[in-house]
């Protein structure tokens, strides 16, 4: 029949499933690939040879395992040889570089993608980022080549059919895993057939009893339902054949775990989710699929807003129905979803179906786009992520999106995940727009950034060239995307910032010593780098604007002969002549203290605080009175003369506890051109309130103007500013 009949002598089960594969692959496979196929076999099993599974079988029946589940698929020839060939370089020593002269640089790189990190010291990580670093890297792999997931997805599978032999804990994180990760992500590419399989296969490890349970109760009601599914279908079939629409009609069955999230997320008992009859009717083309919804809905009353069009609209991955309730005979809920054989079709594959049906039609080929674009946004992610572990929070938050649909002002579609906000949007249309977004409309209606999209809506997102991200976005945001680009952003803003800082303030030391940076040797600076541990210039600048180093230490060290040398505070102390002019709006690594609150115009001081850059206080403020007495760890500032912005100051107002006192204040304050960010009533009596009010000004200036006003209000007792 084929070469490898002739070597059979004995039927092992390994045996048995490379007659299987082969079987498999004739149907869709010339003899030539078959060939090259039965060539990775027998590479596999002398790289896995004296490897055996837990169940004792032959290593090699694991590999051929997935490539027959893969073969189902029509997966193509290089695609079944990664299967086989999956585990080679993880357990065998056998090297990508082999792989590649043996078979081709392509199955090599397939199977390189699927092959966990092995280089991993697991001792030093733990379990979960080891397993992040794995999916990471699936993902990358997978953004090269999507059969990688095809691969992967099949090996799992086959891992939780034979999990019967690993101990309890074992099997129940790989089923946890198998739940959080890879179930989702084959609903994400559309594959429910395999989706439901991992999640029933994982349900029972998880929950064995409730399994159990849940099965036989299901097993039970169904002979009751029998008559009423018949009646329903029956019906149904009668209205749809008397308008002449080819169709099919069947009850679909709700698997165990479906039914057992819907029980725990709806709080309700088994009879009430199985008090809902399902049903399927498939027919030839959209048109016939609204035309059968208007009959339906016409045989049974539909029950108002349990409707969904996701014809017009599909979800995120490419599925595509309509889904409505009805109230039936009996007065029982009947769920009914009307889709296109092709619709179907595509629903169970998803992905899978540009291998399986590509010789049919190239409709898959949409599957493949949404695919790509997806893979595409988690690589933009994924190279901002700081960490594995980060990176798989940003991915479980985009497995499991519940859409809303939102308009562009020009009339375009924008998909985010329900709860999603303007931000959200923002970044969704672009990350230069989300980054430099301010405002928004909301069917032309001004917005704050963090309003809560609803579906059908047009948001128009306002930009500003001046604006850039605020950390507080991270509060409201919930795409993977806007969270990653925001963190992205403000981590490389912020370094950007540290540098522009630290270089300030080491030339600030030197010019105290009559000197420059710019005419420092290379050499000089080279040295205090490696006594400094740094590797650049940028990243010594970075640490003293973080305030990880004192800037005159470097300064010391840089003008010294002995670079390694110890050196003596108490120059310092005379160096430090000309004080660093700030503005107040430098950005992260500048901060203007709360407790007392330093406006333009202040006496200040500035305190470097390990990891955050410089504090500005007051100079009056008690809280700098401890850290005065180290000398190193301040130093003096003064505010630039051109200060421009908005700063927050705080007043503490007695004021006569009479209705509309507060308002008087507020309008007063706003006629001034000053804006109130908090009101905190501190002690109230019959007769006075005390206030504290948190108000913005330009300068000191200013401030004063405000108090002089205020004073002069027949309802304000006692006026004062806090400083600390």
């Amino acid at each position: 029949m084929w070469k490898i009949a002739d070597t059979l002598e004995l039927e092992l089960p390994q045996d048995k499933l490379i007659r299987r594969l082969c079987t498999t692959l004739s149907g869709y496979l010339d003899q030539s690939q078959i060939d090259a196929c039965i060539h990775a076999y027998e590479f596999g099993a002398a790289a896995h040879s004296g490897q055996f599974r837990k169940s004792g079988e032959a290593y090699i029946c694991h590999p051929v395992s997935v490539a027959i589940s893969l073969a189902e698929m029509r997966m193509d020839v290089n695609g079944i040889m990664a299967a086989i060939l999956h585990d080679v370089i993880e357990d065998t020593p056998v090297t990508k570089k082999e792989l590649a002269t043996q078979f081709s640089e392509e199955v090599a790189e397939l199977v390189d993608g699927v092959t966990k990190l092995t280089q991993i010291d697991s001792k030093s990580k733990s379990h979960a980022e080891t397993q992040a670093e794995n999916v990471r890297k699936m993902f990358l792999a997978m953004a090269k080549d999507l059969r990688v997931i095809m691969v992967k997805l099949a090996d799992r599978l086959h891992n939780m059919q034979t999990l019967g032999a690993m101990p309890p804990e074992a099997k129940r994180r790989i089923a946890r895993e198998t739940l959080d990760i890879y179930a989702p992500i084959a609903n994400r590419l559309g594959m429910s057939n395999i989706r439901h399989k991992l999640e029933a296969l994982s349900f029972e490890v998880m929950y064995p009893r409730r399994h159990a349970v849940l099965k036989n109760a299901v097993k039970k009601a169904r002979g009751n339902r029998r008559k009423i599914v018949d009646t329903i279908e029956s019906s149904i079939k009668t209205r749809v054949e008397q308008a002449g629409l080819p169709s099919e009609v069947v009850g679909r069955e709700k698997d165990i775990y479906s039914i057992y999230k819907k029980m725990l997320n709806k709080k309700i008992s088994l009879e009430d989710v199985f008090d809902v009859y399902a049903f399927r009717i498939f027919c030839d083309n959209v048109d016939s699929c609204y035309r059968i919804l208007g009959i339906v809905h016409n045989l049974y009353k539909p029950i108002p807003g349990r409707f969904k069009d996701y014809i017009a609209l599909p979800k995120a991955n490419g599925y595509q129905s309509l889904h409505t309730i009805l109230m039936g005979p009996y007065g029982v809920p009947i769920e009914i979803q009307i889709r296109t054989h092709e619709m179907h079709r595509m629903a169970e594959s998803g992905i899978a179906a540009h291998w399986l049906y590509k010789s049919e039609d190239d409709k898959s080929e949409k599957f493949q786009a949404r695919a790509n674009e997806w893979l595409r946004d988690l690589l933009e992610i994924q190279k901002s992520a700081g960490d594995s572990l980060e990176f798989i929070d940003n991915l479980k938050v985009d497995l499991f999106p519940q859409e809303v649909f939102v308009f562009t002002p020009k009339g375009g579609i924008i998909k985010i995940p329900r709860g999603g906000t303007v931000i959200d949007f923002a970044y969704a249309v672009h990350t230069d727009i989300g980054n430099a977004c301010v405002s928004a409309r909301i069917d032309k209606q001004l917005v704050p950034l963090q309003t809560k999209l609803e579906n059908g809506v047009t948001v128009e997102v306002i930009t500003a060239s001046w604006a850039r991200p605020n950390p507080l976005w991270l509060n409201y945001v919930v795409t993977a995307k806007a969270r990653s680009s925001i963190r992205n952003y403000l981590k490389h803003f912020k370094q950007k910032e540290a540098i522009s800082l630290g270089r300030r303030l080491l030339e600030k030391e030197l010019q105290a010593m009559q000197l420059h940076l710019e005419n420092i040797d290379d050499e000089r600076i080279q040295a205090v780098l490696k006594v400094t541990s740094m590797h650049s210039l940028d990243e010594l600048l970075e640490d003293i604007g973080l305030g990880n180093k004192m800037p005159f230490l470097i300064a010391k060290r840089l003008t010294q002969d002995n670079v390694n040398g110890a050196i003596k505070l108490d120059d310092n102390l005379q160096a430090q002549k000309s004080p660093l002019i700030i503005k107040g709006t430098e950005g992260m690594v500048i901060n203007l203290a709360k407790c007392c609150r330093p406006i333009p115009g202040d006496p200040i001081i500035g305190f470097f605080n390990p990891g955050k850059g410089i504090v500005v206080h007051h100079y009056e403020c008690r809280n700098s009175t401890e850290v005065r007495k180290k000398p190193t760890n301040w130093l003096d500032v003064e505010w630039s003369q051109d200060a421009v912005g908005d700063f927050p100051a705080d007043l503490r107002l007695e004021i006569l506890n009479r209705r509309g006192s507060l308002a008087t204040i507020a309008s007063t304050i706003s006629e001034l051109d000053s804006n109130i960010e908090n009101v905190t009533v501190v002690d109230q009596d019959e007769r006075v309130s005390i206030d504290q009010i948190t108000l913005t000004v330009r300068d000191r200036v200013h401030l004063a103007q405000i108090m002089r006003r205020l004073k002069e209000l027949s309802v304000v007792l006692k006026i004062t500013r806090t400083k600390a």
